[in-house]
């Protein structure tokens, strides 16, 4: 055998030899680049790029459903603050119907409205967990 047809088949060895687990395989791209870095390094050749700096705004205002907003004095009192975001208001009442078992057990998207609630939500007694947002809208006053 010549040596031509030795390399073609070691490479055709190669191709169709098992595959390695992954560990094995994350394991040895490891171990073959920092050997490349320190054959890199030690021949000056071929210098790493360094990675672009992302940028980021430092002072975001929160803005939306996470804006904090003042509220009304029924929703101020059921929070225990005058200011809430929308979504830290919807943290507290739902805190509030799981600490307060008021969940229908056997349709768990009505909500059975407490005193608390019913404040809230205009007196009613039964809430769907898709209305809680529309009528803590209310609750919101508009600041332009």
């Amino acid at each position: 055998m010549s040596f031509a047809t030795s390399r073609v088949f070691k490479a055709c060895r190669a191709l169709l030899a098992p595959a390695r687990s992954s560990a094995a395989a994350a394991t040895a791209s490891k171990a073959s680049s920092t050997a490349s870095k320190a054959s890199s390094t030690v021949t000056g050749k071929i210098k790493a790029k360094p990675k672009p700096k992302l940028t980021t705004p430092t002072s975001s205002k929160p803005t939306g459903i996470l804006k904090v907003t003042p509220v009304s004095p029924a929703l101020g009192d059921f929070l225990g603050s005058p200011e809430s975001s929308r979504t830290e208001a919807v943290k507290k009442i739902w805190a509030h119907i799981k600490l307060h078992n008021l969940q229908n057990p056997a349709n768990k998207r009505e909500i059975f409205c407490d005193q608390k609630l019913k404040n809230l939500f205009d007196g009613k007694d039964k809430v769907g967990f898709l209305e809680i947002g529309k009528l803590l809208s209310r609750h919101f006053v508009k600041t332009d």
